[in-house]
């Protein structure tokens, strides 16, 4: 019995030991945290929050600690489809994404349960607040606009959260069938009207560019024509100084001869009509009397020589 008692004595500090690391090996890894860069840990003792932890190694005091993540890195969050109504009474349905990034750890845990849920609900407050300031066209036509509209609105609101919504991008904007209907229809009349002009302007630049071809072709024909009768003047020209130049050199006998000869060619002609010059009388009278004058010498040689025959008898 005391040798059984001894081994029971001597057993308990194994047994106070092994408790003593079982619940070290339970605690330790709930003790020990590591905390990334873009992460922080708001602590809680004893529920209330002494602070902000992070980043690197925490150690923090099992069971009387409690803590929460909290992610700065900028989030999103998609916002299903919500209807509004317009301005003028139309209704829509819209879908967007707002983009955030949590400022204040603290605040972001301390002043909101659920971020995503109330940010979800205040954005479809905003959404149809912000499209019931907005006709139909400048909904469909002015969406940076109405991203920045609902941007400023949101950040007015989850500020207090310790949130920042850095930017709002609406994704799908469904109008009415009817409004899709007359769309579609003005979409066809301006691909038509767009067609139209395009065309108009296609053969207006032909008729331009055919305008042009035809006034450069009458220039260029006009240009040549004129170098043509320059250089037929020209042409004219020098042959009437070459004609003249020679005519200089010829005498009256010379040129009475080439005047009969013109003659003999026009009478061998047989045109009825004859061209008959200004100077033919002239010329008639001088070659009548180049005629005479040749003749006349010759009777008055032939005269001297009878008489030369008369006079040797009564000699």
């Amino acid at each position: 019995m005391g040798f059984a008692a001894l081994v029971a004595v001597s057993a308990v500090p194994w047994v106070i030991l092994g408790v003593i690391l079982f619940f070290l090996i339970l605690v330790i890894p709930s003790a020990i945290k590591i905390v990334r860069e873009y992460q922080r840990l708001v602590l809680f003792r004893l529920g209330r929050a002494v602070g902000i932890r992070g980043p690197g190694l925490v150690i923090i005091i099992p069971i009387i600690d409690r803590v929460t993540w909290v992610d700065l890195r900028e989030l999103y969050l998609e916002i299903p489809h919500q209807t509004a109504i317009t301005e003028d009474n139309a209704p829509i349905s819209i879908d967007f994404i707002i983009f955030y990034k949590v400022v204040d750890a603290s605040m972001s845990v301390l002043q909101v349960q659920n971020f995503a849920g109330a940010a979800q609900n205040i954005a479809a407050t905003t959404l149809r607040s912000v499209v019931g300031d907005m006709s139909l066209d400048d909904v469909l036509s002015k969406r940076e606009e109405m991203n920045q509209v609902l941007r400023t609105k949101l950040d007015e609101v989850t500020e207090r959260w310790g949130v920042k919504v850095t930017n709002v991008e609406v994704r799908e904007i469904i109008p009415p069938p009817t409004v899709q209907e007359a769309m579609t229809r003005q979409m066809s009349a301006e691909r038509t009207r767009r067609a139209v002009v395009t065309e108009a302007d296609g053969t207006k630049q032909a008729a331009i560019t055919v305008a042009e071809g035809n006034k450069q072709s009458a220039i260029l024909n006009a240009e040549g024509e004129r170098q043509a009768a320059i250089l037929r003047a020209e042409g004219f020209s020098l042959a009437l100084s070459k004609i003249f130049e020679i005519a200089k050199t010829l005498d009256a006998n010379t040129m009475s001869l080439q005047y009969l000869d013109a003659l003999k060619q026009i009478g061998s002609s047989p045109s009825t009509k004859f061209v008959v010059p200004m100077e033919l009388a002239n010329l008639l009278s001088g070659v009548t009397g180049l005629t005479g004058k040749s003749f006349g010498g010759n009777s008055g040689g032939d005269g001297g020589g009878q008489g030369g025959g008369g006079q040797g008898p009564k000699a």
